[in-house]
């Protein structure tokens, strides 16, 4: 039996041709039914059409508690509650601190952290009992990489939060966990440093870690899989590397 079989999930930042589409499609080809939320209705459209059925796509802004409430109604219609969340959705951007302005700063936390925290909130009336929630943190927090500050300090956040919320709702049977992915190969490289910078940034990244290259989406997405289901029964507060030994060796 497929290990989702019957479960419902929803991934936040599920559009993008990264970690939070690759999960959608690992859950659904595992059973699940899963709800996808995102800014871009036309790349959320367009991981409906990738992953087939099994999915169902609700725009939205996770900074957004009226967008929010919208898609955990639209999942509370279906009548399963909720199994899995990931919360996935974030924004990064370079700026060191001679340079960073309060708009950045209030961007980046704006939607790293509070947006996370609104997803977590909201979520809470419709999360089944053995419900598990993963939250997507970064080994970026545990380094000191010149210009990545603000987005280290919010994925740092995000690694208390989990912690907090799983000693919070442990009582109702749902397990918090944090995953750390290291540098992973998507589309979103691009849009961050520029498409002429890519290529030599995605090199210098797969240089410096142990394993010799970046990750698969399909990689962060089979520990996520992981954490969403039974076989990571006894893990609670916890935050899985998948990080080709960049933050281990």
């Amino acid at each position: 039996m497929r290990r989702f079989e019957g479960k419902t999930a929803v991934v936040t930042g599920g559009g993008t041709r990264g970690i939070g589409r690759a999960t959608a499609a690992r859950l659904v080809a595992e059973g699940a039914h899963v709800f996808i939320t995102g800014r871009r209705r036309a790349e959320l459209d367009e991981a409906v059409e990738v992953i087939g059925q099994g999915v169902t796509a609700v725009p939205g802004d996770i900074t957004d508690p009226g967008d929010l409430e919208r898609l955990y109604e639209t999942v509370a219609a279906r009548g399963q509650g909720l199994d899995v969340l990931f919360a996935n959705a974030a924004t990064a951007s370079f700026a060191t601190i001679e340079t960073i302005t309060e708009e950045d700063l209030d961007q980046v936390f704006g939607v790293n952290v509070k947006g996370t925290m609104l997803t977590v909130q909201k979520a809470l009336p419709v999360l089944n009992k053995g419900a598990s929630v993963i939250i997507n943190a970064s080994t970026a927090a545990d380094r000191g990489t010149p210009g990545f500050g603000a987005y280290a300090a919010s994925k740092a956040a995000l690694r208390t939060f989990a912690r907090s919320w799983a000693a919070e709702l442990k009582g109702r049977d749902i397990r918090v966990n944090a995953i750390s992915p290291g540098p992973t190969d998507t589309s979103g490289i691009t849009e961050l440093v520029g498409e002429q910078n890519s290529a030599p940034f995605k090199a210098s990244e797969a240089a410096r870690i142990a394993i010799g290259r970046m990750a698969h989406v399909d990689e962060i997405a089979a520990a996520v899989a992981f954490l969403a289901s039974s076989d990571s029964s006894f893990m609670l507060g916890a935050n899985l590397y998948v990080d080709g030994g960049e933050n281990q060796i």
